[in-house]
């Protein structure tokens, strides 16, 4: 099976995307992607966590910018660490390429042997505030900040995602970002009408404004436009 090329408009600087693990992430976002509204969620992200053995087989080829497990969270806390190794592996026969790892677990991270290859790794921010009851299973945006300036973290080129962005208090999170430093930041809205609280116009502009001033590069989604004036 060939390695998928990119489509759609999560990153455009990555190349292709390539997803190993199968079974339904136990995160349960309210605005997850893979959930799709019109037909559900395909079988192959749906039920346990496992290997989905055709794609342990793909040729990564060289030169290749590929976002790894796109369509879940290979950090997640549910996810057996002898999997996460396997995928790992599996790049480690491929090291001309650059990986992209993202998660909102980004404290397992230092668990495993990643391969000898240029790495980015990347964790979601959506806002500063708590978001645990009804929108998102996942790790408090404030550990995932902690997690991802770890000590073992600052020699990384890292990301930070803030999509989909809600609402937010424009200092606290400004402060954040700059604490991680990461080498750039995405920005982007809900595409997908999931009904979440979001900011103001005036917060957005704010929050970019204070990006720039940190010298932060800053890589706007297209969806982001809804917002803006």
């Amino acid at each position: 099976m060939p390695l998928a090329k990119a489509t759609g408009n999560m990153y455009p600087w990555v190349t292709h995307m390539h997803a190993e693990l199968g079974g339904e992430c136990e995160h349960k976002c309210k605005y997850c992607y893979v959930d799709n509204p019109r037909w559900g969620r395909a079988p192959r992200y749906c039920g346990e966590v496992r290997l989905i053995d055709k794609e342990t087989k793909v040729h990564l080829g060289s030169g290749n910018v590929i976002f790894k497990e796109h369509m879940n969270d290979l950090f997640a806390e549910h996810v057996p660490a002898a999997m996460i190794q396997m995928i790992l592996d599996h790049c480690q026969k491929w090291p001309d390429n650059t990986y992209v790892f993202q998660s909102k677990n980004p404290g397992r991270f230092q668990d495993f042997n990643f391969p000898e290859s240029k790495l980015i790794f990347g964790t979601t921010i959506e806002t500063n505030r708590d978001i645990s009851e009804s929108i998102s299973r996942a790790p408090q945006t404030f550990s995932r900040m902690k997690a991802i300036c770890a000590d073992n973290m600052k020699a990384v080129d890292k990301f930070v995602t803030i999509e989909p962005v809600m609402d937010f208090d424009v200092d606290v999170l400004a402060s954040w970002i700059d604490r991680i430093r990461p080498k750039f930041l995405n920005l982007g809205a809900d595409s997908k009408n999931h009904n979440l609280p979001e900011p103001t116009v005036e917060k957005i502009m704010a929050l970019v404004d204070k990006l720039k001033e940190y010298g932060i590069e800053l890589r706007e989604k297209h969806n982001l436009a809804r917002l803006k004036p």
